[in-house]
């Protein structure tokens, strides 16, 4: 069941639309966003580069600068460790680049998914021994390591961590929490409760960019030479689905901005081989195509072939990784398919026993999938959901949750039955021992307080507001809006009994919808429904009005161009 509900965020939108020429529908959307105040208005509206906060705030920057500079200077050799999703490879090459371009002795290491698993290990710091390696610099991991690099620091290693995963902890018995950070020789990290940082939800890539920036600074090199690493950086912001706020907002604003012009080969020849060089990019193509291309080489090969790619000069070369990085994610979407088949009937068992968080066994499942599944599934149900698969090692997986339900606090409540865990309030990973799984379903479920009103999937609508207001100007006023992701969602707005006038069905798969809609005012619009045409006529029967939530587009075909509304949420009416 959804649950729709109005935002009714108070201001005087008129006043505000008129000081910043826009109209009161625009002021009231950024109102529904928090977005408060002359100063923060502007700034959503108009922030750009200089609005990016001073690197050296960020507590063990100045520090870490200080050690990479030395080691440029006498030539000692640093290795980035990063993480293989698409976070952890930019994270890596944005390192890699920069302190490469100031003469640095670098080079890196992915972590095998399947077989090193996430993150920094003792055999990654024994391999680093071995090739003589001075540095370790991690990006996008590190901060739940400590054993790893307690281990680096023995044998003589200088650690750096940068990351921005949340921080380990120890409950007290006053319930105050006390971080467990690891031993290395500098952190970064803008979560570390010392933290002065003023925007603590950068990604991995975010991170180190700043830290990069501050290097530039520190050796009185141009920062505008690390321009071309913001498109990168725009990538990794998308598909970490961090808040896209503040600073995060900006960096995907001025990155889609530059994607175009990148001088980067690699980045040229995946959107080459995706034809969106034509088009306009904006972060639904960053979320949903080059992503995962970059995921899929980490999920299915290696995500170093990715990280490759980014470092490829040769045009033709880097055509031909670049659609094979495309072939793997079409291979990695059909095992996904399949997945979330298989994981739904089982979850769905599982629901109707009672369950509140939705643990499934997929045995045959490819483990680097676990995660996609694991989103599917939740997003379908709306419940907290882990998907553990057989590994090398007893069995891993991953964990996907609703906004109710902080799952990196939940599994710290439970961290007994994982031999390693990490993540987020929203995402997570586990490791486990294949006969803990029956126990690890239990407690987490035992100490589950979520209830039947959590779990109905909510439908925020930011204005009821009926077509007739529509224009081809609002539409185009909306763009300010951009980018939308996590944090400020693409605005919902609500139409009350639109009558239906015709059905038509288009599509290979009978699953696009054309509703000819009209209002009780007369105004005439197309409405769209991306869904099977079979369950839609089930839906409607006989019924001849529908009430919609939906986003307002403008249709161009044939050079005519005319409203319409993508219709998101919807019941029907007789009338």
């Amino acid at each position: 069941m959804e649950q729709w509900y109005l935002y009714k965020k108070k201001a005087d939108f008129t006043k505000i639309g008129e000081k910043f020429q826009i109209d009161p529908v625009i002021a009231r959307l950024i109102r529904n966003r928090d977005v408060i105040g002359d100063e923060e208005i502007h700034k959503y509206l108009y922030g750009n580069l200089s609005d990016i906060s001073d690197p050296f705030l960020m507590k063990g920057v100045r520090e870490g600068v200080d050690i990479i500079r030395e080691k440029i200077r006498d030539r000692k050799t640093i290795r980035i460790i990063s993480d293989y999703d698409v976070d952890g490879v930019v994270s890596n090459y944005i390192l890699w680049k920069a302190i490469y371009d100031l003469g640095g002795m670098i080079d890196f290491q992915i972590p095998d998914r399947m077989k090193d698993g996430y993150g920094i290990n003792e055999n990654i710091i024994e391999k680093a021994v071995e090739d003589q390696i001075d540095t370790i610099l991690t990006c996008d991991n590190g901060i739940a390591a400590s054993e790893a690099i307690r281990f680096g620091k023995e044998h003589g290693l200088t650690m750096i961590i940068t990351d921005h995963h949340d921080v380990p902890f120890i409950l007290n018995e006053d319930g105050s929490k006390e971080e467990i950070l690891p031993p290395a020789d500098v952190v970064i990290n803008p979560k570390q409760k010392e933290c002065k940082y003023p925007y603590p939800l950068l990604c991995g890539a975010g991170v180190a960019f700043q830290f990069v920036r501050a290097l530039y600074k520190s050796m009185g090199e141009d920062e505008n030479k690390l321009e071309d690493l913001l498109s990168m950086l725009a990538i990794a912001t998308v598909c970490d689905v961090v808040d896209l706020t503040g600073e995060n907002r900006i960096f995907v604003k001025e990155g889609l901005k530059r994607i175009k012009e990148t001088r980067n080969v690699g980045l040229r020849a995946l959107l080459n081989v995706h034809d969106l060089m034509e088009k306009q990019i904006q972060s639904y193509a960053l979320g949903f195509i080059i992503g995962p291309c970059i995921n899929a080489s980490g999920r299915l090969e290696s995500a170093e072939k990715a990280l490759n790619l980014f470092l490829e000069e040769d045009k033709k070369k880097a055509m031909q990784t670049a659609k094979e990085l495309k072939e793997l994610n079409d291979l990695r979407k059909s095992m996904t398919e399949n997945g979330v088949k298989a994981a739904l009937d089982q979850a769905m068992k599982y629901e109707a026993k009672g369950d509140k968080v939705l643990v499934l066994y997929l045995p045959d499942c490819h483990e680097s999938i676990a995660g996609i599944i694991a989103g599917r599934i939740k997003d379908r149900l709306n419940h907290p959901v882990f998907v553990l698969t057989d590994a090398k090692d007893g069995i891993k997986g991953s964990g996907r949750s609703i906004e109710e339900y902080s799952m990196f606090e939940e599994m710290m409540k439970v961290k007994e039955v994982f031999t390693k865990f990490g993540g987020h309030p929203m995402a997570a990973g586990c490791s486990l021992e294949k006969e803990d799984l029956k126990a690890f379903r239990k407690k987490i479920n035992e100490n589950c307080t979520l209830d039947e009103k959590d779990f109905a999937k909510k439908v925020q609508i930011d204005i009821d507001m009926p077509v007739d207001y529509i224009t081809m100007d609002l539409i185009h006023q909306l763009s300010v809006l951009e980018p939308f992701g996590k944090e400020n969602k693409k605005p919902l707005f609500a139409h009350r009994k639109l009558k239906i006038e015709r059905v038509n069905v288009f599509g290979k798969n009978k699953n696009v919808i054309k509703l000819a809609l009209k209002s009780s005012q007369g105004t005439r619009i197309d409405g769209m429904i991306f869904e099977d045409e079979t369950e839609f006529r089930e839906k409607m029967g006989t019924n001849k009005y529908i009430t919609c939530t939906y986003y307002p587009v403008i249709n161009e075909y044939q050079g005519y161009k005319s409203l319409q509304i993508n219709i998101q949420n919807y019941f029907f009416a007789e009338g």
